[in-house]
């Protein structure tokens, strides 16, 4: 039986195959450089720190910043546990939401179970949306912060962050927001003057590699570090720097993984970050259309979905099953399970087992989305529906892809 072609749909959770000028620009900086950036004063050192300050200054660029106060991390995993452990005190009550990542709920779960914090999570709906009426009521005299994901990583459904930071400003709270599944898929400055913090990977939507992210804090949130170390400023004082980049970057930075995190943005934006997202949504709504019309078949996305994601179940199949087989039949690399979100499941009404998941990058194409949709009609029964995209985004091939 011949090898299917390799059909890469698991761009939710990182983005593949990366752009060539990603690649590029991360081995000439391993190959070319080596040294370690803000640490010495000869010519390698000195032009590693300068890949680092334009890492910065591109991730400044899509929040409308200052680079001051965007903070390079190692994902969004480590920038949301910088935020949350830095911020919060003893007696704090903080509310987020059952649509939220376990980036974000697990350490706040931790601080709960060792008694720091007290903690309510709000509902959310079928799709994965939050009603801001439901954190209104939730909201406590000791509240000091609202904390969810901008945009789904399960459906791909946009929270109404306006009418949250609303509520939160009422009431003069924090709003933290995990831009995970957003950065790169839409524009986050408008996002940055609502919010007081934001945190956000590279290498999914960004087109970066792994290890890459950023939390970015308004001006006056000086959180505590969560770890200390060398910073190259000061060394001859046991204290952290003053500044929050340097307080807050303790370590060597890895150099040739921010060189590819520049280089991403910058492919983004040459080739335009409204197209590149319009070109994996219209893939994206175009398979969910298709699986939807098949029998058994139930397709969680969101119809208006910010993110290319089309979660789905096949009766008499467990997700488990169904990834491997469409590997299998099609070539394509799918998620199953739970995605990291522990709790929006019980809203979906996909536990146990949760969802396969299909999410569309900037380098899949029409026939990533037939295949998915052939195979799933493979294991129903039925034949293949056809891709119906919409008429106001065709899809011919992508600058980018040829």
């Amino acid at each position: 039986m011949p090898v299917p072609v390799r059909r890469y749909l698991d761009n939710a959770a990182t983005g593949w195959p990366k752009p060539a000028e990603v690649i590029e620009a991360s081995r000439h900086a391993a190959v070319e450089g080596g040294a370690t950036a803000g640490r010495a004063a000869y010519r390698s050192a000195l032009d590693a720190a300068a890949i680092r300050d334009r890492a910065r200054r591109a991730v400044a660029g899509l929040l409308g910043s200052l680079p001051e106060r965007v903070v390079l991390t190692s994902g969004a995993t480590l920038a949301v546990n910088i935020a949350l452990h830095g911020l919060l005190q003893p007696g704090d009550h903080v509310i987020a939401t059952a649509a939220d990542h376990n980036a974000t709920l697990r350490p706040l779960e931790w601080l709960r179970r060792r008694g720091v914090i007290d903690l309510t999570i709000v509902p959310c709906d079928g799709v994965g949306r939050v009603d801001p009426r439901a954190v209104r009521l939730a909201w406590r005299p000791a509240t000091r912060m609202l904390v969810c994901a901008l945009v789904s990583n399960v459906t791909g459904a946009r929270q109404e962050i306006a009418a949250l930071a609303d509520v939160v400003r009422a009431q003069d709270g924090l709003l933290m927001l995990d831009a995970a599944q957003a950065a790169g898929l839409e524009p986050l400055d408008p996002v940055a003057t609502l919010a007081d913090v934001v945190a956000g990977a590279g290498h999914k939507w960004l087109q970066g590699p792994a290890g890459t992210g950023w939390l970015w804090l308004r001006d006056g949130l000086e959180p505590e570090p969560l770890v200390q170390g060398g910073t190259g400023s000061a060394s001859d004082c046991l204290d952290m720097p003053a500044t929050l980049v340097e307080r807050l970057e303790a370590g060597s930075p890895d150099v040739p993984a921010l060189a590819g995190l520049a280089a991403g943005i910058a492919w983004l934006e040459r080739h335009g970050r409204d197209a590149v997202a319009a070109h994996a949504r219209s893939l994206a709504g175009a398979c969910g259309r298709a699986l939807a019309e098949l029998p058994g078949v139930r397709v969680l996305a969101a119809a208006d979905g910010a993110a290319p994601i089309v979660s789905f179940t096949v009766e008499g199949y467990d997700p488990a099953e169904v990834a491997p087989l469409l590997e299998q039949i099609a070539g394509a690399e799918v998620r199953a399970g739970f995605h990291c979100a522990a709790l929006v499941h019980r809203h979906l009404g996909t536990t146990p087992g949760g969802t396969v998941r299909a999410s569309f990058g900037p380098f899949n194409g029409p026939a990533d989305a037939e295949a998915v949709v052939a195979a799933v009609a493979t294991l129903v029964g039925a034949p293949p529906g056809r891709l119906r995209f919409d008429p106001m985004s065709p899809q011919p091939r992508p600058a980018w892809q040829t």
